[in-house]
């Protein structure tokens, strides 16, 4: 069975693509000054992406945004608050293309996992789970 290492992200950028960065193999950004992963455009290749925070962000973001104005992201974010046994739940917005995790209030702390994958023509589907401090805020927006 062949081994899979991770792709470890120390640079401010990135543009995915499935043959480097696709499962199984994993990503995993270890930069605390936040990172930008661009996504590839989607078009329902199946391709899938397994992002993982491995240095919490303590300036800037982490954002992973998709590559054009026509596609979105479809899906939700369950965030485990740390004002208790609690956890919030967010959930995309039909317009929703980027999320932005800033190692407080919208995850982006050591150990939160982000899956996307490519389920059809200009749409990601999205699933997080992540820990939060403070009041804890949805990751997910419309910038692109």
């Amino acid at each position: 069975m062949p081994t899979y290492l991770p792709f470890v992200v120390t640079a401010a950028t990135l543009a995915l693509n499935a043959s480097t960065h696709g499962t199984p193999a994993a990503v995993v950004v270890n930069r605390a000054a936040g990172s930008t992963l661009v996504l590839p455009a989607a078009y329902g290749s199946g391709a899938e992406f397994d992002i993982m925070v491995g240095t919490t962000i303590t300036s800037n973001n982490l954002i992973i945004q998709v590559a054009n104005s026509s596609d979105v992201m479809t899906g939700n974010c369950v965030m485990l608050q740390d004002a208790g046994d609690t956890v919030a739940g967010f959930e995309t917005a039909a317009d929703t293309d980027t999320i932005t995790m800033n190692g407080s209030t919208k995850g982006g702390i050591r150990g939160d996992r982000i899956l996307l994958k490519d389920i059809a023509n200009n749409t990601w589907q999205v699933q997080i789970i992540a820990a939060g401090t403070g009041t804890e805020v949805t990751p997910f927006s419309a910038t692109v």
